[in-house]
C-alpha cells in the first residue's frame, strides 16, 4: 500500500516555505520580531499598559509566525482541521495591524534622543532606538506578506485573502479600539441611545469574528445558503447599524443639550471622558467607511470554500 503522505521519492520538507517571496518575508518576520523584543527585554525596558501591549503584540506575532513557518516547512498544515490559506491570510493582516500599532506606540512613549537618567543612561536609549527601528521593519515584513498573498482580480483564492476578507480583520481591530475607549470612562451608560451604540459595536464585532472564524475553520459550507450571499447581507446590515451609531453617538456626546461640544478645560489628559468619547466617535466613522468599502468589494467576489 502506497504512502498517503508523499509520493515515492518526494521530500518531506518544503524548501519553498523559506525560499519563496512569501517564505522570505516570513523568515524576516521571525528575525525582526525576535530582535525587537530581545532588545526591549534586554536593556531597552518597558512599563505600563503601553509597554506591556507592545511586548504582548510582538510575542504573539512571533509565536504564531514560528507556527506558520514550521507547519509550512514540514507540511504539517495539511493535518490541521482548518483552512490553512484563510488562517495565514487572517493572521498576516492581524499581525500587520498589531505590529504597526506597536511600532507607533513604543517610540512615542519610550524613545527619546536624549540619554535617559542613570542608571539606564545612553545604553538604554540606544537599545530603545534600535528596537523602534526593528519594530518598523517588522511591520514592513508583515505588510509585505499581505501584499504578496492578497487575491488579485480573477484569481482563485481563499476568502480571507480577498479585500473583503482582509477588511474583516481591520473592522474587528477597529472595534477593539472602540471597546477600549468605551471602558475608559466614556460614560456610555448615561443614555439609552449611547447604550444602543454599544450594542451596535458589539453585535457587528461578534458577527465579523464569526465570519472570520467560520472561514478559518473551513465550516462555511454548512450554513445552508451561499456564504458570499450571507456576507453581503450581513455587511449591508452592518452599514445600516453603524450609520445609526455614527449619527447617535456624536449627538448624545457633543451636543450641548446632552454633552460637551468642546473639551472641558479641567479635563486631565489620559483620564478624560471627552477624549474617550471623541475616540469612539472617530473610529465609528472609520469602521463605517470600512464596512461600506467591504460591501462594495463583497459583491464582486465569488467564494471558494475548499481553499
Amino acid at each position: 500500500m502506497g504512502s498517503t503522505m508523499e509520493p515515492p521519492g518526494g521530500g518531506y520538507l518544503h524548501l519553498g516555505a523559506v525560499t519563496s517571496p512569501v517564505g522570505t518575508a516570513r523568515v524576516l518576520q521571525l528575525a525582526f520580531g525576535c530582535t525587537t523584543f530581545s532588545l526591549v527585554a534586554h536593556r531597552g525596558g518597558f512599563d505600563g499598559v503601553q509597554g506591556t501591549f507592545c511586548m504582548a503584540a510582538w510575542g504573539f506575532c512571533f509565536a504564531l509566525s514560528v507556527l506558520v513557518v514550521a507547519c509550512e516547512f514540514t507540511r504539517l498544515h495539511s493535518c490541521l482541521r482548518l483552512s490553512w490559506g484563510n488562517f495565514t491570510a487572517a493572521f498576516a493582516m492581524l499581525a500587520t495591524l498589531l505590529s504597526a500599532t506597536a511600532a507607533v506606540i513604543y517610540p512615542l512613549y519610550f524613545t527619546q534622543l536624549e540619554c535617559l537618567p542613570e542608571p539606564a543612561g545612553c545604553t538604554a536609549r540606544d537599545f530603545r532606538l534600535a528596537a523602534s527601528i526593528f519594530a518598523g521593519l517588522l511591520f514592513l515584513a508583515y505588510a509585505t506578506e499581505v501584499a504578496l498573498t492578497r487575491a488579485r482580480p480573477g484569481q482563485v483564492a481563499s476568502y480571507m485573502a480577498t479585500v473583503s476578507g482582509l477588511l474583516k480583520i481591520v473592522q474587528a481591530f477597529v472595534a477593539c479600539i472602540i471597546f477600549g475607549a468605551l471602558v475608559h470612562d466614556s460614560r456610555y451608560g448615561r443614555y439609552v441611545a449611547t447604550q444602543w451604540c454599544v450594542a451596535v459595536y458589539s453585535l457587528c464585532f461578534l458577527a465579523t469574528v464569526a465570519v472570520v472564524a467560520l472561514s478559518v475553520m473551513g465550516h462555511t459550507g454548512g450554513l445552508g445558503c451561499p456564504f458570499d450571499r450571507v456576507v453581503v447581507v450581513y455587511t449591508f446590515l452592518a452599514v445600516l447599524l453603524y450609520l445609526s451609531a455614527a449619527v447617535i453617538w456624536p449627538v448624545f456626546c457633543f451636543d450641548p443639550k446632552y454633552g460637551e461640544p468642546g473639551r472641558p478645560p479641567d479635563c486631565l489628559r489620559g483620564s478624560c471622558t471627552w477624549d474617550s468619547q471623541l475616540v469612539v466617535a472617530t473610529f465609528t466613522y472609520v469602521n463605517l467607511l470600512l464596512y461600506i468599502a467591504d460591501l462594495a468589494y463583497s459583491q464582486r467576489i465569488r467564494f471558494v470554500p475548499t481553499l
